[in-house]
């Protein structure tokens, strides 16, 4: 393991509990399938991801001391993933996420990350005491955010000094808080990573195509923006012009995750050299591998 990270991995790290079936799904059904927990949430999915293409990715989340925290830590650290940057607190209890998934894909998830909410910026002192950075001397690298931050907190972020020279790559987690993102517009170091949905909730417009969400993410004041749509094309915005990108067609047996393991992959290949189109199409073949399971969880 290396002695210090490649990129930091701020956000969500907890319990995902998924329960799947390969049955269609309605409203108040009841059906066979499998529930399997994993080590999850968007930062930490991303964390994996990243591990996986031999980079050293550090956590910075809450994590309990209760026993679902403890085993969570463990985990993590046989991941060979930094742990020592978390915020460990007796009186937050560790937390997780439910999704529900049928052939067609997610029927209904919850995200319960009020104990990450509830640390607030606690969770960033690495940043601030010199261990990792401070406003005097502001960490420089990659860094991948989640939006299960409070929206004061991402506001906060987008002109605090210590965050002023990261290159910041950032996921919305969920539609539902696709909004928290619009104070990160205009941070100069930015990478906006979203679907369709999410980008017409961020500025607040109905897109048809993901071409058409990043160019106006960018006309917005986006540095760059990377828009999914699920096996329709993919696209790439940033001031030179905006490209599009279609995915692998795979036979999809899991989502949970996907958007995640997208945005590492891209990461991943631009922490190696690549860039533009190649960068696009690595992250969507990664993306197309997870989906059809042929990459382990």
């Amino acid at each position: 393991m290396s002695d210090s990270p490649d990129i930091l991995c701020i956000g969500s790290v907890l319990w995902d509990v998924v329960g799947r079936t390969g049955a269609a799904m309605r409203p108040g059904n009841d059906m066979p399938g499998r529930i399997v927990r994993l080590p999850g949430g968007v930062a930490l999915n991303i964390a994996m991801t990243l591990k996986r293409f031999g980079l050293a990715p550090a956590l910075l989340s809450a994590v309990g001391t209760d026993p679902e925290g403890e085993e969570l830590i463990v985990a993590c650290d046989d991941m060979g993933l930094f742990t020592e940057y978390l915020l460990r607190d007796a009186r937050l209890p560790t937390d997780s996420y439910l999704a529900i998934e049928d052939r067609g894909g997610l029927v209904a998830a919850l995200c319960d990350a009020h104990s990450l909410e509830e640390a607030g910026d606690r969770i960033l002192a690495p940043l601030f005491d010199g261990r990792l950075g401070s406003e005097d001397a502001p960490y420089r690298g990659a860094v991948a955010l989640d939006g299960n931050l409070t929206a004061a907190l991402l506001t906060d972020l987008a002109r605090h000094p210590a965050f002023r020279d990261a290159d910041l790559r950032i996921a919305p987690a969920s539609p539902g808080k696709a909004t928290r993102l619009a104070p990160l517009l205009d941070h100069p170091g930015a990478t906006l990573y979203v679907n369709l949905e999410e980008a017409g909730l961020i500025l607040d417009r109905r897109f048809d195509t993901a071409h058409g969400a990043a160019q106006a993410l960018v006309e917005a004041g986006a540095t760059r923006a990377l828009v999914t749509d699920g096996s329709r094309p993919a696209a790439l915005g940033d001031q030179a012009g905006t490209m599009s990108e279609t995915p692998p067609r795979v036979p999809q047996k899991r989502v949970t995750g996907a958007g995640d393991t997208f945005m590492a992959a891209h990461i991943a290949a631009e922490l190696r050299g690549e860039t533009g189109a190649p960068a696009l199409r690595a992250a969507l073949a990664a993306a197309a591998r997870y989906v059809s399971g042929e990459d382990a969880t």
